[in-house]
Order: C-alpha cells, then structure tokens, then sequence
C-alpha cells in the first residue's frame, strides 16, 4: 500500500472513530505538551541568564575584581568563612590594577547598596545606589534620555550630582522635569544632571530604580561604609585580550598581598561565564528532569495506542479478511496499521507542539519567568510523537498481519 493512501485511511479512522482516536491522542498530547513549556522555560531562562543577566549585570568582555564571587555558587560554610577573613578591595587597589591593563581596557569602580531617598515632590522611597568612577558608564552600555554623565572634574572633587534611573525620575518628580532637581539621600541633596534610558526588569526586579553619583562624594559612605569598594570592574575589546587581562591583574595582586606560588587567590575574578557556571549545571538538571517527567506521559500514551490498536484489530477482523481475500499482502496489513498508529501519536504529539508553545506564552506572560520555544525540542516531540506510535504499534500490526484470511471471513 502507498504510504500517504495509509496515512489517508488512518485519518479517515480518525473521523470515524472520534471519541476513541481522542483518548488515542490524549497520553502522547499531554505527554508533549509539558516537554515543550518545560523546555520553552529552561531554553528562555537560559537565554535570559547569558544575554540579559550578565550582559546587564557583568557586561560584555568584562571582568570583575571582588573579595569574593557575587554569583553563582553554591557555597559551604567553610567556604563562606573564608571569604569573610578575606582583605577588603579599597579604592587604592584600583591604582596597582591600572598599572597592569593593557592598551585598550576601560576601568571602573563599583560601590553599590540600597538606600533611602527622597524629594520635596514625593514620599521616601528606597533606591538601588551606586558610587561609580572611571568608565562605568561606558562598560555597563547606559543610555541617557535627557542630561549628561559625570565630568572629570566632578568625578575628582566628589561633587553632589547625580543620574538617576527613568522610575526615579517619575516617581520623585512627577510630571516635573528632573534635571536641575534635587534628590535628597542621608541628608545631603544631590543634583539630578541626567535620566538613564529605560532599562526594564530582571527576573521581575526592577533595573530603574537606580540613582548614581560619583565615587568621591558623600554617597559612597552610605554604599560602603567601611571605605572599601564592590569592586574593581576592567571591559577589555575582545575576549582574548580580557583573558590576558585577567592573568595580569591577577599577577600583580598576588604580588601585591605577598601570595606564595602555592597560597590561592585571597580575591575572586568575576566573569559572565564564571557567574554562569552554576547555572549551566541547573540547566543540565532541569533538561533531563524536562524529557524525563514527560517522557512518562509517552509510555503511558503508548500504552494506550497499543490498547486501542488491540482493540481495532478485533473489530477491523473481517475487514483484514476481505483485504486479504482480495489481495493484500501481510506487509500491507502490517504497513496500515503501523502508519495508523504512527498518524495517531503524530497528531496528538502536533497538538501538545501547539498547546505546550501556548502554554509557554501565557507563563511569560502572567510571570517573570522568560520562555522560548527551541526548534530542537518541537523537532523531538515529533519524532518522538511517530516513534511511541510505531512502536506502540508493532503487536497489534503483527497481530492483524497474521490473521488467517478464511477464519478472518468468519468472524462476524
């Protein structure tokens, strides 16, 4: 028999035979459909995590100089302990870090906390703040609606002045022009010189909530009141030249804290990929338990097509008579009822494609999570949908193939 006239006799059993085709389709439906919101989830995290999260919060072919990692890591206690009898990274380190940068890098400091802010045009508000200096602007690709950055000058002196993120502006001068305004943060005002472009929410946290200063003035007694920095971030062009960066910052600090070859670093070098790392290993996990738990909803699908496919050879006894009374071969009974079952798991894996993508959608968006559909996992779900049903389908085809015509005619 010709492999689409099968398929055509398939779905015009289908439409036949609705209410059992769609308990036929239901396991293998059900089955696909959570393999493609739970990889759409892990796929969209992890695309949020690589572009948004470390572009945003790390930036590109940067590294950061810590006293230890902000991210990603599932740390012991013994290990936090560590940490804590580590040297502070102080402002004067940034002197003996520049001495080792090649041509080309870009520097900056980091000191950031939350604090309380007000205006005369608003309540309180607690705000993200963050004592900058070098070119912190320029590494972290901020764009400003309105105003300008910090000027050398004001950076050296210290100067009360400030840029401040597009839901400061609004909520601490509503309907108000802020540049030229005063934002008030420990008692001491700040002049607002520039509006930072929107920049949107990470994981439902909001990224404009964000007031910066330069690192000298008074701000960065509230951020860091011990006098020491977050950190000490270097944004190299390529990131070839941000390895070779790494290992001279390195070097020089080692020499710096008086490290023995065999002491480790008493500091942590923060990248993308050293912040992502932990991640990856979450990723893994939640990749096999995606294909895993679904995986469950197949073999019970499978079980339910090679019933239901029983259950049609049985009734469908004098029809196979006939057919072979008539001519057909024992591959051809066998070929029609493996490309039926096959019709039946593929329609039903097409529509948990459809209904998993949805199902995606509105997760993203009624939440914070991120989803993107792979075309890998919707290529899988469809080869997976035909092979459940072929192989779902080889007792009973078997079974139909065999069938002796003249005992076959007899049934009624």
């Amino acid at each position: 028999m010709p492999f689409f006239e099968a398929i055509r006799l398939a779905l015009s059993q289908i439409r036949a035979q609705k209410l059992k085709s769609s308990f036929t389709l239901l396991g293998v439906t059900i089955g696909v459909m959570f393999l493609i919101a739970v990889v759409s989830i892990v796929e969209g995290m992890s695309k949020y995590m690589e572009e948004d999260f470390a572009g945003r919060l790390l930036g590109i072919n940067t590294f950061t100089m810590r006293r230890f990692p902000w991210f990603g890591n599932n740390t012991t206690e013994e290990e936090w302990r560590e940490w804590q009898r580590r040297p502070r990274v102080y402002y004067a380190d940034l002197d003996v870090v520049k001495s080792a940068l090649p041509t080309g890098t870009r520097y900056a400091i980091e000191s950031q906390d939350n604090v309380r802010a007000m205006s005369p045009f608003a309540r309180v508000r607690q705000v993200e703040a963050h004592a900058v200096d070098g070119d912190y602007f320029t590494i972290k690709h901020y764009d400003l609606t309105s105003g300008r950055t910090f000027t050398p000058q004001e950076y050296q002196l210290g100067s009360n002045v400030m840029v401040v993120g597009s839901e400061v502006a609004t909520y601490f001068f509503p309907n108000l022009d802020p540049l030229g305004r005063t934002v008030r943060i420990g008692g001491i005002p700040y002049t607002v010189v520039g509006v930072l472009a929107k920049q949107g929410t990470l994981f439902g946290l909001s990224l404009d909530k964000i007031v910066l200063a330069p690192y000298h003035s008074p701000l960065h007694r509230l951020t860091n009141p011990r006098g020491d920095v977050d950190g000490i971030m270097v944004q190299a062009p390529t990131a070839l030249a941000m390895d070779d960066a790494m290992e001279s910052v390195r070097e020089v600090m080692r020499g710096k804290r008086k490290l023995r070859p065999g002491q480790p670093d008493n500091f942590a070098m923060e990248t993308s990929a050293s912040a992502l790392s932990f991640f990856a290993k979450i990723k893994k996990m939640l990749v096999v338990a995606a294909t895993a738990l679904p995986a469950i909803g197949l073999i019970v699908g499978g079980l339910v097509i090679m019933n239901i496919m029983l259950v049609a050879v049985a009734e469908r006894t004098r029809e196979i008579g006939i057919r072979k009374a008539l001519g057909a071969k024992r591959r051809d009974i066998l070929s029609q009822f493996l490309v039926e079952a096959a019709t039946l798991s593929t329609l039903g894996a097409l529509i948990g494609i459809a209904l998993g993508a949805i199902i995606a959608k509105v997760i993203s968006a009624v939440s914070p999570l991120p989803t993107s559909v792979a075309p890998w996992s919707i290529v899988m779900a469809t080869l997976l949908g035909g092979g459940v049903g072929v192989i779902a389908g080889v007792y009973p085809a078997s079974r139909a193939a065999r069938l002796d015509p003249i005992t076959a005619l007899r049934q009624e």
